[in-house]
């Protein structure tokens, strides 16, 4: 039987492809009104959808709102058949840090800190729990000024891999495999489009994890929080007992929230309100929250919080007046995986077969599988190899690359099994 993994040329192709797509400019913009949100998403999908052609792949097709499916056609012997199951990764990159102009360097790495020679004050700490796991492994980072891009271009990557490996290896049996390359995933729009129906899966996979072996079955439950903060503007010479500053009373808002439930002080399943922007004047000013909690009951938990804090402050402002609006984003994928027991399973298998210790785990975020999980869709996430996510100091495991791609083989064989 053919072992499932990637020879030297499988490796570089893989490699080659990353750097490649790390180089299109596809930061998402939460401020455009248009779908995907920027130009370059569209660059890189063009790009994407000529290499699935190029593969062989059937039912290539790029919609009109920049999702691009796939087939894999399934090689089961005559009279077999298997579920179909879906492959999925994002294109575009967090907006919050340039993604322009991005230039990776490969380092061969022996230890210690990664200098990376754009931004001389920035560097990857040999400290990293997880660098220190890598001593020997050959390390992809920007070069400081901008982010990398591995979130998610290092699943596009593996997803193509996975997709050329299985083309060229016909003897290893799988029932369909589509394919889906979504847009806008970082501002939470990833799936606003994207039909289930139409994608034609059983079950599906993101690519868009972090650690080696990791694979998330839990979410986040999100929304979003808005408090619309009115004052009374006057002519500041004559403001005495007439001015309510609404900018005084937003900035205490904020001031007031509960220290323990901030993001820069909870880690593992706790939960946090997060102040994301602020702006206005003295008459009127917005506060934007992310509420994050992995119960429908802490996120409660935590938006009466935010109503009780807006209560107090009404009280300590005079005449100022706090509107607070909640908008629900997502939920807590593990509601719905745990009715498939069948589709964690198998990747926690196939990680196994590519000789790896598997790890359950939540994630402090979300993913376009938690949306597709309440359409219908079962979709857990899958290990990528990058860390830093966001971040100038993000960094990708060529070897943990390699390994998620062999966890996709694996994948495909185990459920052309079922």
């Amino acid at each position: 039987m053919t072992d499932l993994i990637l020879d030297t040329a499988a490796r570089a192709a893989l490699l080659d492809r990353f750097l490649r797509y790390v180089r299109v400019h596809t930061n998402s913009s939460e401020t455009s009104d248009t779908f995907p949100s920027t130009p370059g998403q569209w660059d890189l999908l063009r790009m994407l959808e000529g290499e699935l052609k190029a593969l062989g792949l059937t039912d290539v097709d790029l919609d009109e709102h920049g999702y691009l499916f796939a087939t894999l056609p399934a090689n089961l012997p005559a009279g077999q058949t298997a579920p179909t199951i879906g492959m999925l990764a994002h294109v575009d990159t967090y907006p919050g840090t340039c993604g322009q102009d991005v230039k990776p360097q490969i380092v061969d790495y022996a230890g210690g800190d990664i200098a990376l020679p754009g931004d001389s004050a920035q560097v990857i700490s040999g400290d990293h729990p997880l660098l220190k796991r890598c001593v020997g492994h050959q390390i992809v980072t920007s070069d400081g000024t901008t982010l990398l891009g591995a979130d998610d271009k290092a699943g596009v990557a593996i997803i193509m891999t996975i997709a050329e490996w299985l083309l060229a290896h016909p003897e290893v049996k799988h029932g369909a495999i589509r394919i889906g390359f979504t847009p806008d995933e970082e501002i939470g729009a990833g799936t606003r489009y994207f039909d289930v129906a139409k994608f034609g899966a059983q079950a599906a996979y993101t690519f868009d994890g972090s650690e080696l072996g990791e694979i998330e079955d839990e979410t986040f439950c999100a929304d979003a929080a808005t408090a619309t903060v009115r004052g009374f503007d006057c002519h500041p010479g004559s403001a005495k007992d007439i001015m309510v500053s609404a900018i005084r009373a937003a900035s205490r808002l904020v001031e007031l929230l509960p220290r323990d439930h901030l993001p820069e002080t909870t880690s593992g399943r706790e939960s946090f309100l997060h102040p994301v922007a602020i702006e206005g004047d003295v008459g009127q000013a917005t506060v934007r929250f992310i509420v994050r909690a992995f119960t429908d009951e802490d996120l409660a938990a935590r938006e009466n919080d935010l109503k009780a804090i807006a209560a107090q402050v009404e009280s300590e402002f005079p005449g100022a007046h706090i509107d607070l609006a909640f908008k629900a984003q997502y939920r807590n994928m593990k509601q719905v995986l745990d009715r498939h027991p069948r589709v964690m399973a198998l990747a926690l298998e196939a990680v196994r077969r590519a000789g790896i210790t598997p790890r359950q785990s939540s994630i402090r975020g979300g993913t376009d599988g938690a949306q597709l999980s309440f359409k219908g869709l079962p979709t857990p996430n899958v290990f990528a190899g990058g860390v830093n996510f966001h971040g100038k100091q993000e960094w990708v495991s060529v070897e943990w690359m390699v390994k998620s791609a062999e966890t996709g083989l694996h994948l495909a064989a185990l459920w052309g099994n079922e």
